[in-house]
């Protein structure tokens, strides 16, 4: 493939203008080529608002354009394994945002169409192409806290208003699959393999979805204790215990530059590194445009990852 990818964007979620259009135009060659919605002036409104070439009404427009090269999925929970079938099915590349699919059963159905299918998929978790990633792998592999033992991780924000499709139960909402699969995620990457058991204890809001989860999922080598939430103020803290000291990171998820990784032994603080330029997404778009150019093999894909996530997902609910 040549010439900058062309992008499609199916709805106008907000995290689109907010993540994934600043990254795009950060990451370079590629293009935001068109964008769809169920109401015509509010995709058209979306795009003259976000420098988005085209819009046009329903997803399908989107999926059985030749000229697209790859579609942004950020619909509703419930939406995410359907659209993204018919995506890959249309030989489109596929970004979707997280969670896949809203149970480990749907998330095989989705993965088992992307492994025939022509071009990649890719669930939206994209700090495992953060350099900041990169350097934790290192210090763990370099043995800078021994043998990992232990994950604490902490996602939660403050919400405001309730009128807001992630507290809707039909449409997948709810805490653990908004920010509580991103410890899951992390978990999943560190330990090398999948969660083997989990519980959890949850609080539940007016509209049925968990508004805060706590649980602790239990790896061959390892356990992640967890919590996240709609009720708390902004908050990605992790640390990493081993067997010879810690890791503390401030934000593994989509770090900003004032974010870094300390280690520390016995108590005191002996290396502190800086997160690296970027943000995740621009890395993670960056990588997708390489594979898609024929420059690199395709990584952490859906079909390497996803399932596993999904599982550990399950095992928490």
């Amino acid at each position: 493939m040549s010439g900058a990818i062309r992008w499609g964007v199916l709805g106008t979620a907000a995290i689109a203008p907010r993540a994934f259009l600043p990254a795009l135009r950060e990451a370079g060659g590629g293009t935001a080529a068109v964008v769809a919605g169920r109401d015509l002036s509010r995709a058209e409104e979306f795009a003259a608002r976000n420098g988005v070439e085209q819009a046009v009404r329903g997803y399908e427009a989107v999926i059985e354009d030749p000229s697209i090269d790859a579609v942004y999925i950020p619909l509703p929970n419930a939406l995410h394994a359907q659209w993204t079938i018919a995506a890959l099915e249309a030989g489109k590349a596929v970004l979707c945002e997280k969670p896949l699919s809203l149970t480990a059963e749907e998330a095989g159905k989705v993965i088992e169409v992307a492994r025939r299918s022509a071009r990649p998929l890719w669930e939206a978790f994209v700090f495992p192409f953060h350099p900041q990633t990169a350097r934790l792998r290192g210090l763990l592999a370099e043995g800078a806290i021994g043998e990992l033992r232990e994950i604490w991780s902490s996602f939660h924000f403050t919400m405001q208003g309730t009128e807001d499709i992630r507290l809707e139960a039909a449409l997948g909402g709810g805490a653990l699959y908004d920010v509580g699969c991103y410890p899951v995620r992390l978990a999943h990457l560190l330990f090398g393999g999948d969660a083997v058991d989990g519980h959890a204890v949850v609080v539940k809001g007016d509209a049925g979805v968990d508004i805060e989860t706590s649980g602790v999922l239990e790896f061959e080598s390892g356990r992640l204790m967890m919590s996240c939430g709609f009720a708390l103020p902004f908050t990605t803290w992790t640390r990493l215990v081993g067997t010879g000291g810690e890791i503390r990171l401030t934000n593994p998820f989509h770090p900003e530059p004032h974010d870094g990784i300390e280690v520390w032994r016995e108590g005191r603080l002996v290396a502190r590194h800086e997160p690296g330029e970027g943000t995740a997404f621009s890395w993670g778009i960056r990588h997708i445009h390489e594979v898609l150019r024929g420059e690199a093999e395709p990584r952490h894909t859906a079909a390497d990852d996803s399932l596993g996530t999904a599982r550990a997902l399950d095992l928490l609910r």
